[in-house]
Formats: C-alpha cells, structure tokens, sequence
C-alpha cells in the first residue's frame, strides 16, 4: 500500500524502525538539522540507524535493505559524509560504510570479510576452534579446500590471518567482539556464536 505521500508502507516502517536507532545516536545532531528543513531526516536518521547494527555494509546492500532508491541513497550518503556523520571506505570492489570514528582501519579490514559469507565462516570456526585446520574449515563450511586456502591467503593478505603455524586469528578479541555485538548481521551461524561467545572472552592469540 502506497501512502498519499508516494512513501510505500513497508519502506516507511523499515525507515522508522531504523531511523529509531538513528535518533538515538549521538551522531543524529550532525545528520538531522538541515535534512529535518527539506523533510529528508527521517532517510539520514534510518541510515545511521541501520550502519550503527550493519557496519561495514556496502551501498547495495544499505538500498535494498532500506528499501531506497539508487539516486536517494547516493544522495543522503553523500550528505552524511559531508556533515561527519558516516565514512566511506574502499573494500575491493565494494565501497563500505560505517558510522564515523568508531573502527580503526584493522576493524574496517575485519567487517568487511565478516560482511562475506565464507571468510566469516573461517573466522568465526577459528575463534570457536583455534586449533581448527584447513580440512576441518572445509568440512564445518562444507566448502572445498581450495576455496579455503584462497580464502586464507586473502585474510592474511589483509592482515586478520597468520598462518606462520596452522591458521590464527590475529586480534582474536577484536574479531570476536565485532562478531559478537553485530552477530544479528551476520547471519545465524554468528548468532549460535554468539550465544557461548562470553566462554571465550579470556581468550588470547
């Protein structure tokens, strides 16, 4: 159903919902003052809403979520940009959003392969299993060995892998809290994860 307004009813309450979350960011001053004259505040407030339980997401992914046109989204992420609000980091060919000063580059690196199904497999079997090797990732993931060893040489590449011994997580409390706090993001294996996460709070690379 179409509201008078041209705002679909479903698109408006996944806006609401997370312009919600938006609004309760100490972040919503820099991105609401001027959107809130031209009636857009309601998009930019959903947008932060929505990077501050999604970090990391690229821009189809923050449209379609959303429920936003390609222009509008471009438009009111450009914005947030301009006003501090959010960056905008370069993840291969994704370009990636997070809400502004909250991740230092290491973590940036971290969400943007916990943001792929098969590297965020990886890496969440290793902070369960620190012992894990090649052949048990392809089996718990139920890829080929291959497809793991890219993968590996991808996330040591990006410096969230060593495989000096066996595979290990570098900066396994930072990953692991990352996991954790957006586990609803990532999908239910994270979310199993992170049920039995706090068994693994002592834990050291």
């Amino acid at each position: 159903m179409t509201a008078p307004d041209g705002v679909d009813d479903e698109k408006r309450a996944t806006l609401r919902r997370f312009a919600a979350l938006g609004a309760a960011s100490p972040l919503v001053g820099r991105s609401s003052s001027a959107a809130a004259e031209t009636g857009e505040s309601d998009a930019r407030d959903a947008i932060v809403g929505y990077l501050s339980t999604t970090p990391g997401a690229h821009f189809s992914k923050i449209r379609d979520d959303l429920q936003l046109g390609t222009g509008e989204t471009q438009h009111h992420l450009r914005r947030l940009e301009d006003v501090g609000a959010i960056e905008r980091y370069r993840d291969g060919d994704y370009k990636r959003f997070v809400t502004a000063g909250r991740f230092d580059d290491f973590e940036k690196r971290a969400l943007g392969y916990l943001r792929r199904e098969t590297p965020r497999g990886m890496l969440i079997e290793l902070l369960a299993n620190p012992d894990a090797t090649a052949g048990d990732l392809a089996e718990a993931l139920d890829v080929s060995a291959p497809t793991v060893s890219k993968y590996a040489g991808q996330l040591e590449e990006a410096g969230l892998l060593s495989r000096d011994d066996g595979y290990a997580v570098e900066r396994p409390e930072t990953v692991l809290l990352l996991v954790v706090g957006h586990a609803d993001s990532f999908g239910e294996r994270a979310r199993n994860f992170a049920r039995n996460a706090d068994q693994l709070l002592d834990y050291r690379g």
